[in-house]
């Protein structure tokens, strides 16, 4: 399964690249996890141009997105939301493989 983005998030996503003004035609929004957090692993979002080889790539609501291999075990399946809320606003990821995360839902354990 795919790491899925929402239109939501691909809005987003296109806004930042034009505040940005990056090239919407080269960048791409790296999906990614790393060790940290207050549950053992944070997730990463990154825009970048730089796509490997063993990238899994998804395209997305117009939005290319890679994720390295190691990372996507742990993000297979995984949705990522934008909720702009009273309190508070960001990026919010729906991950089934994730056994517990924290409050503020940006790390989680498997």
């Amino acid at each position: 399964m795919p790491v899925i983005l929402t239109e939501t998030a691909a809005r987003e996503i296109k806004t930042i690249i034009g505040q940005q003004e990056l090239d919407a035609e080269k960048v791409r929004l790296r999906v990614g996890v790393k060790g940290g957090g207050c549950s053992g692993f944070s997730y990463l979002l990154d825009l970048t141009e730089a796509q490997k080889e063993t990238d899994e790539v998804f395209d997305q609501h117009g939005i290319k997105l890679v994720c390295d291999p190691k990372s996507y075990l742990y993000l297979n399946g995984t949705t990522i939301d934008f909720k702009d809320e009273i309190m508070g606003r960001g990026f919010v990821f729906q991950n089934p493989n994730a056994s517990s995360s924290c409050g503020c839902g940006s790390s989680f354990s498997v």
